[in-house]
């Protein structure tokens, strides 16, 4: 079944917070992530950088760490929600702002635009979790409960669905929702990408 981009968050079997994303795609294939220090980013592969003058949508940022907390989602917005919490915006208002105003993408498909928000901490009364997704009918943004975790995409799942992620390192949990588990089911990955708390936020990415 193809479902889209995928993205998860939450807390995985070893009660570490985490954030995943994977890249699926039909119509632009040949892109990858990279890492860096506190960000992984979607982009062409060597010979397709001009797909971004057919589709604006298919670079961005897709995972940001802000002090304790990492933003993950299918588009420029992980920029967006992470500059209004480096601004100290609260992360359910940053989420929903942000979702707000930049709408679904105005693609042939009005692919909607999918985020999530989680800190570090391993205090339940100080753990915050926010999965939401724009699309042209709808505005959601959920909480998600302490020590749980939920994925949502962008064609499949238009809600949150609960998910056992069982993959302790960052390295682990970008292979873990690329073909294991739950997202084994899913068709036509490309890239993905995660982040957890192990200590401190570690970022790595996987390119088949």
């Amino acid at each position: 079944m193809y479902t889209g981009r995928i993205l998860s968050i939450g807390m995985n079997s070893d009660g570490k917070a985490f954030a995943a994303y994977r890249v699926s795609s039909r119509s632009f294939p040949n892109r990858k992530c990279m890492k860096f220090d506190t960000k992984a980013s979607v982009v062409p592969k060597e010979g397709f950088e001009t797909d971004i003058y057919k589709n604006a949508y298919i670079a961005y940022n897709s995972i940001r760490i802000v002090g304790d907390a990492a933003i993950v989602s299918n588009g420029s917005q992980t920029d967006v929600i992470a500059d209004k919490v480096a601004l100290g915006m609260n992360l359910k208002d940053a989420m929903a702002y942000s979702l707000l105003t930049m709408d679904y993408e105005k693609d042939d498909y009005n692919t909607p635009r999918i985020a999530g928000v989680v800190t570090s901490s391993d205090n339940e009364d100080e753990y915050e979790c926010y999965v939401g997704i724009v699309n042209d009918s709808k505005l959601l943004v959920e909480k998600v409960p302490y020590g749980k975790a939920v994925f949502i995409s962008t064609y499949g799942s238009q809600v949150p669905d609960l998910v056992d992620f069982d993959a302790g390192t960052s390295a682990e949990a970008a292979k873990f929702i690329f073909d294991e588990g739950t997202f084994a089911d899913y068709e036509k990955p490309v890239t993905s990408c995660a982040t957890v708390f192990d200590g401190e936020w570690t970022i790595d990415v996987f390119n088949p």
